[in-house]
């Protein structure tokens, strides 16, 4: 394994976990290719995440659209939301020709209406280098339970 593009890997996740914990939204749109796709789906066993329901399927207008929800304060999701704190393990990266493909685990605690809940899923990322950083291609987030009730989960996972 290249220690250092690991390394490099694990710094983009947290970064991207930081804007997100932070609310940065317009920042973490700026990690993306154009093309780039967020998917979070619902059955996490199919990979054919274009001809299925997912709960998010977003290339780059969806992303912005998502974002301008959340930041205009008229998201249920927002207005209840006291924040998120995201944290990653057992990272797993490899160079696969111009893309490095990341797996690792995601714990997602969140705190709304002064009730906390907890989201577990394994990310899989598709990534190209970027002069000295990444550009995500794609983002999947496999919630283990996603094929039960979920709350309100419109905030970026």
């Amino acid at each position: 394994m290249n220690n250092e593009l690991y390394v490099n890997v694990a710094a983009f996740i947290d970064y991207e976990n930081d804007l997100l914990d932070a609310k940065q939204y317009d920042e973490w749109l700026t990690l993306w290719q154009d093309d780039g796709h967020y998917v979070v789906p619902i059955d996490t066993s199919d990979e054919n995440y274009s001809n299925r329901l997912n709960y998010a399927y977003d290339d780059a207008d969806m992303r912005r659209m998502r974002v301008a929800r959340l930041l205009s304060g008229e998201s249920v999701s927002v207005e209840s939301n006291g924040g998120t704190i995201r944290l990653t393990s057992r990272l797993r990266v490899n160079q696969a020709d111009d893309v490095v493909e990341a797996r690792c685990a995601l714990l997602i605690t969140e705190s709304r209406l002064g009730v906390m809940k907890q989201y577990v899923a394994n990310v899989e990322y598709k990534l190209v280098p970027n002069g000295d950083s990444f550009a995500i291609q794609q983002k999947v987030v496999k919630l283990i339970n996603a094929e039960d009730y979920l709350r309100t989960i419109s905030y970026i996972l």
